[in-house]
């Protein structure tokens, strides 16, 4: 048999449990503070990332812990060369990077290319065997750039002149292929000097 409750019994029977006050108005929970905004992603959901491009000089793929080895021994073939040009620090690369600190590094950018972060991109020999460069695509620490792009290349392939050929390929891959307006590229575009002075003007506001 159906038992049917009244609204004002239901009310009372809130009451009574604590759920609602007396006088029958049901309240509700008061709704959270409001959450900072979310952070823009880097790129639009349905952007289709590269992750190959074959040219008869070289081939582009996705850096990961399959290329370790091969990443591993571009850079540490030219420490000083990359400490001047590329990062303008004795931090890296450095003879004491051990297996162990390359895999991790390359489970880093792999992480951070599956979550759309940071795309960072090994430039390989057409067969594959080894690494000429690399190519990073990353959100710019400095406003009016939608993002900011950094290259080297080895010491062997920077004295070939490679890396004046990949700079100015990534440039029309990156204006071609990406959906980045203003595309920054320190070092090359933008002296070092200035590019450093306008990062660390973002830590003083």
């Amino acid at each position: 048999m159906k038992t049917q409750i009244t609204g004002a019994c239901l009310m009372a029977a809130l009451a009574l449990l604590g759920c609602a006050p007396a006088t029958g108005q049901i309240t509700t929970a008061a709704p959270p503070p409001a959450t900072l905004a979310a952070k823009p992603a880097f790129v639009v959901p349905d952007f289709a990332v590269p992750t190959l491009v074959e040219t008869p000089a070289f081939k582009v793929v996705p850096l990961g812990p399959a290329l370790v080895k091969i990443d591993f021994d571009a850079y540490m073939s030219s420490i000083e060369h990359l400490q001047k040009t590329f990062t303008r620090s004795a931090a890296w690369p450095t003879a004491k990077i051990s297996d162990a600190d390359a895999v991790k590094d390359m489970e880093t950018e792999a992480a951070r290319f599956r979550a759309r972060e940071s795309f960072a991109y090994s430039v390989l020999t057409p067969d594959g065997k080894r690494e000429r460069g690399c190519v990073y695509v990353s959100p710019s620490p400095v406003p009016g750039y939608d993002a900011q792009v950094q290259i080297w290349v080895t010491k062997a392939e920077y004295d070939a002149g490679f890396d004046a050929e990949l700079y100015a390929w990534a440039r029309q891959w990156v204006k071609t292929a990406w959906p980045f307006k203003t595309v920054a590229y320190p070092g090359r575009a933008i002296d070092w000097t200035t590019w450093d002075k306008l990062v660390a003007a973002q830590g003083k506001t």
